[in-house]
């Protein structure tokens, strides 16, 4: 078996993995990054083909199940260098402050063990660092402020109609904070609308870590292996990590390192942790809590379908390009917790016709076809909803095996009543909107959007997998970082918060490597 060495094996290549990727090796040390798919260009293998770009998600077997089984393959990963952050539709949102303290504001959910403050620095920095654009003022500042380019002012009829709907019920309105460019930067051209970011941005004007800390990285000495499917992580008499077995080209090889960073999704990184149980970790790595793999988060992010007297085409420009965050703590007034995000969400055909299917499993043939004769009339809004943590919500391995022999991740979960809640205010309030912009009401598509939780972040060991630097309680040479540490899932979307966790823990990361660093 072929056997590396290195200071720092990093598994995952997405947001959080490239941001510590870019840190280290900066800082002069030996960076491996491990990614199960594939390198891409953006301007050689990304398309304006929904069917094609199919090949950025996820694509291994997962087992979905409990009273509510959720989507495991579209919105909530990605393989590639790049992960899930080049099918994003970029809209970059700060986490709002009483969500880091949701069970000291709201009693309900749990308090990270950091606050707003805490973040804040890190937020300003990756506001700057991934070009976002926005409106200055912001109506919302806690949210997002002084973006380093202008709003975007091309919007699409789908956005138009929003925005008219919103003012017409005397809401607030904003285009979206975006990280996507709206003026030249260096080599990269401004958006074109082509309105494809969710298949990935060929012409490169979506800020992902393919134009950021990927190449800061490789530039820095980082060794990236894509088509590298991490298999277990072993540790040594002293039961600290001592290596990472991967798969390579058929060939099982393993690296062993001082730090081994988890930069996996939130299913994949309970996975690699449970199944590297041994002798000494009987119930899996980092899990003498019990909790690795508990507490799996998602959002709500149903989509009203209204049908409008004028032809919108929402197909074009950026899916989702204006928002209102005046619903962000609605629940409250209402006898409920928390509350979500309204937005713009223009959908291609074939993404549409797919949630008409999972909707109402009778939309088939002639039924599919007559409601997508009308997709050119159609607006279409979502809601991001906040979905409580429940413990029972869980990653577990299943007795059914992949094609490395390792057992099938399966995720059981089923939503909290107060989730329901408020999706149902959603729509009540998609529907009015629509009406206030002069549609019809039509469809109303349950669906949703991210995952995370599965290693949350605490001070208590007993009730937490890792500190607030992803380092593990358990093994202080193994660290989690990105959307698995989140305690809470709130409305605002959480790519940016995932960017800047990693460039907090980097330093932390890098001081711990050089203590274990024999010189």
């Amino acid at each position: 078996m072929t056997k590396m060495h290195c200071d720092v094996c990093i598994i995952g290549a997405g947001a959080a993995g490239s941001v510590i990727a870019a840190h280290l090796a900066k800082a002069n040390l030996d960076v491996v990054v491990l990614e199960a798919g594939p390198e891409r260009d953006p301007q050689k293998d990304f398309a304006s083909d929904e069917l094609e770009m199919e090949t950025l998600f996820w694509d291994e077997p997962r087992i979905s199940e409990g009273q509510n089984p959720i989507d495991l393959y579209r919105s909530t990963s990605g393989k590639g260098v790049g992960g899930s952050a080049i099918h994003y539709t970029a809209q970059l949102l700060r986490f709002h402050p009483s969500d880091f303290q949701t069970y000291t504001d709201e009693q309900c959910g749990a308090d990270w063990p950091i606050t707003y403050d805490t973040l804040s620095p890190f937020y300003d920095e990756m506001t700057k660092k991934l070009s976002l654009s926005g409106p200055a003022p912001f109506p919302w500042p806690e949210f997002g402020s002084r973006f380093p380019y202008p709003a975007h002012h091309d919007l699409s009829n789908n956005t138009l109609k929003f925005r008219q709907g919103v003012e017409q019920a005397g809401y607030r309105h904003s285009v979206s904070p975006l990280a996507i460019l709206s003026a030249p930067k260096h080599n990269r051209a401004p958006c074109t609308n082509r309105g494809f970011c969710e298949e990935g941005c060929m012409p490169n004007a979506k800020t992902t870590p393919l134009n950021t800390f990927i190449p800061e990285a490789v530039k820095a000495g980082a060794t990236i292996i894509p088509n590298a499917t991490a298999l277990k992580i072993t540790t040594n008499d002293t039961k600290k990590a001592k290596s990472v077995l991967f798969m390579k080209e058929e060939k099982q090889r393993e690296i062993e390192a001082i730090t081994i960073v988890i930069a996996a999704y939130a299913i994949e990184t309970p996975r690699l942790l449970l199944q590297s149980a041994n002798e000494d970790y009987p119930e899996g790595l980092a899990n003498q809590s019990g909790l690795v793999g508990k507490y799996i988060m998602t959002n709500t992010n149903d989509r009203l379908l209204a049908k409008s007297p004028e032809e919108i085409r929402m197909y074009r420009g950026n899916p989702v390009q204006a928002l209102t965050l005046d619903f962000y703590l609605c629940g409250r007034k209402h006898g409920y917790k928390r509350g979500f995000v309204l937005n713009s969400y223009g959908m291609r055909p074939m993404r549409l016709a797919g949630l008409f299917l999972e909707s109402d499993p009778n939309c088939l043939g002639e039924a599919l076809r007559r409601r997508m004769l009308d997709y050119n009339h159609y607006i279409s809004m979502a809601m991001l909803g906040e979905v409580m943590p429940q413990k029972h919500n869980a990653v577990t391995l299943s007795n059914k095996k992949d094609s490395y022999h390792c057992p099938i991740p399966k995720v059981t979960f089923s939503h909290h009543e107060n989730d329901q809640h408020l999706r149902n205010l959603a729509k009540q309030w998609m529907q009015h909107i629509s009406k206030k912009a002069g549609c019809t009401p039509m469809y109303h598509l349950q669906t949703h959007a991210h995952l995370m939780g599965g290693c949350r972040m605490g001070d208590n060991p007993a009730a937490s997998v890792v500190n607030s630097f992803g380092q593990t309680h358990d093994i202080e040479n193994v660290f989690v970082v990105g959307a698995p540490t989140f305690v809470t899932a709130p409305s605002a979307n959480p790519t940016l918060t995932i960017y800047s966790l990693a460039s907090r823990s980097a330093a932390y990361i890098e001081a711990v490597t050089k203590k274990g660093k024999p010189y």
